[in-house]
């Protein structure tokens, strides 16, 4: 799963927050699919998402999406 980020202030908020809830987490650079205003996003297990989502809506972490890998790139999830 990766979320994707309109800023690189929020992605390295996120960051810190999904570490410090002890998500285990990669930041790596936005895929080329994904329209997003900052090159950084965080990888994540699918498994966590559920935490995730719970970090992001009670921080309010501002986020383009959190997307998930299809066969043909990447399909953006419901909040």
């Amino acid at each position: 799963m990766l979320i994707a980020f309109d800023s690189t202030q929020q992605a390295l908020r996120a960051e810190m927050l999904l570490e410090y809830a002890e998500v285990e987490i990669d930041i790596c650079p936005t895929p080329k699919e994904i329209t997003a205003g900052c090159a950084l996003s965080i990888h994540f297990p699918e498994e966590d998402l559920s935490r995730v989502k719970e970090v992001i809506e009670s921080e309010h972490v501002e986020i383009r999406g959190i997307f998930k890998p299809i066969e043909a790139g990447y399909e953006q999830l419901e909040l």
